[in-house]
């Protein structure tokens, strides 16, 4: 089972309200799998509040690609910032 499926599955069995935040959860834990960078998954949700969902998955597909980055989840981080 793929995290986002795992982790929405677990909030519905804990009975949480997650209806207006679960396409940011989503996002966030495909950005989590695409970068393989599960400590941050946090930090991916807040993301995808505050950024465009389209343009955050197309940078993380982009960079799950390059097979020569080790921290992929720090230079998404490094690639979002300076494009702002």
């Amino acid at each position: 089972m793929p995290l986002s499926e795992n982790y929405m599955s677990t909030l519905k069995e804990r009975g949480k309200k997650s209806r207006v935040y679960a396409q940011f959860q989503d996002v966030g834990l495909t950005l989590t799998e695409l970068l393989c960078d599960e400590k941050h998954k946090a930090l991916y949700i807040k993301l995808a509040k505050q950024h465009d969902s389209d343009k955050l998955l197309n940078l993380a597909k982009r960079i799950s690609g390059m097979k020569n980055i080790k921290n992929k989840g720090a230079y998404f981080m490094k690639v979002l910032h300076s494009k702002e």
